[in-house]
């Protein structure tokens, strides 16, 4: 499962127990003249609730992950030690997906229309991980990537006036 789907699914389950500010809050802080008996009970009761925050999280996670994660000591540092691991990861994803978009060449041996759906696969993905890309670029795209045979073809919807044209394109091959 992907990560940010996985932390998505983690938080809301943390926000149903009311356990989410622990990913984001430190101990109190309390100040010096708080009665003794308070400031225990105020640490004792956040300490119980982060524990049990921490350990929802731990459970949520793989048990090769579990063993990896299991040491830290509180929710806020788990959930930020996930986050910089895994959002890493995520940024590569994007990378990977981005080149292969702009990688991508077609070819005169396969039909147009495959390679346009696997271009429209890529883009998919490209989306997936939440990189935007309008239909203007979308078409210019595909027109920039059409095979070497057909070269006129290409020329000519170059140089054709900017429009409806361009967007009927990108429909015609999503068809």
């Amino acid at each position: 499962m992907e990560f940010k789907h996985w932390q998505q699914k983690i938080f809301f389950y943390l926000t149903t127990l009311c356990l989410q500010k622990f990913i984001k809050e430190d101990v109190p802080d309390l100040p010096d003249e708080t009665p003794e008996n308070n400031s225990f009970l105020v640490i004792e009761a956040w300490k119980h609730s982060d524990f049990l925050c921490k350990n929802y999280i731990l459970s949520g996670l793989e048990d090769n992950l579990y063993n990896v994660y299991s040491g830290v000591e509180t929710s806020k540092e788990l959930w930020n030690a996930l986050e910089k691991k895994y959002k890493t990861e995520d940024a590569r994803k994007k990378k990977f997906a981005a080149a292969k978009f702009l990688d991508y060449k077609m070819v005169d041996s396969k039909s147009v229309i495959t390679q346009v759906q696997e271009l429209q696969v890529i883009i998919h993905d490209l989306l997936a991980e939440g990189l935007v890309i309008n239909e203007t670029f979308q078409v210019a795209s595909i027109i920039e990537k059409l095979p070497p045979l057909w070269k006129d073809f290409k020329n000519y919807l170059k140089h054709k006036p900017k429009g409806v044209e361009n967007v009927t394109l990108l429909k015609a091959f999503s068809s």
